[in-house]
């Protein structure tokens, strides 16, 4: 299976934006429809009862639609992107921990376990002179080496602060306010944290690579 960072776009993914919006945020929104649904989905077809409640029961969906977006991917875009293949696996790895142990704990942690090894990856990088964020969205913006400096070490402390964030809110308030906020409240904090970010990208983008993206 081949794995690769983003550092050049596919033709598949220039001419397809959407569908490549639709398969990463497509199995959060299974997972919010199957907590919110759980019971009915249970009465509705038994063999989801015997998952667990509504949480493990969006869990399995969860898992089952992370599959099919990855493959997918796969076969649309020709390749696996870093970042949701990592989120991936932790996905498989902590969903099947919370059905098969029926602990919802293992669920609820994932994003912090995927968020810190992020953030500790990029600033891990930084430390050995390597900026890791540019090989995955050096296909996006043409960024000089202090760009690229700058603009992972931002999202390192992003990674960690979201990392810190999940644990609060799982750990103080009800699984559906988690469930929601997972939803709901992360995309909306990660897409005004991107944008926060433009006026460094304009900064230090290289002009030659605007020239060329011109031409």
């Amino acid at each position: 299976m081949q794995i690769e960072s983003d550092t050049k776009a596919t033709p598949e993914e220039k001419h397809h934006p959407m569908l490549k919006f639709a398969l990463e945020i497509g199995p959060l929104l299974v997972f919010f429809f199957g907590n919110i649904r759980g019971e009915w989905l249970a009465e509705t077809f038994p063999a989801l009862g015997v998952v667990g409640g509504p949480l493990l029961i969006a869990t399995a969906l969860f898992m089952v639609a992370t599959v099919i977006s990855l493959i997918v991917s796969k076969i649309v875009f020709k390749h696996l992107p870093v970042m949701p293949f990592v989120s991936g696996v932790v996905v498989m790895v902590f969903g099947t921990l919370s059905i098969w142990l029926q602990d919802e704990t293992f669920i609820k942690m994932k994003p912090t376990i995927v968020n810190t090894l992020f953030g500790v990856v990029l600033l891990g990088g930084l430390l050995f002179g390597k900026s890791l964020l540019g090989y995955v969205f050096n296909a996006a913006f043409n960024l000089d080496e202090m760009g690229w400096q700058k603009l992972t070490f931002r999202w390192g402390i992003f990674f960690l602060f979201l990392a810190v964030l999940n644990e609060v809110v799982w750990r103080n308030f009800s699984d559906d306010f988690w469930v929601n906020f997972k939803v709901w409240g992360t995309m909306p904090i990660t897409l005004a944290f991107t944008f926060a970010q433009l006026p460094l990208i304009m900064r230090h983008t290289i002009p030659d690579a605007i020239a060329e993206a011109d031409k």
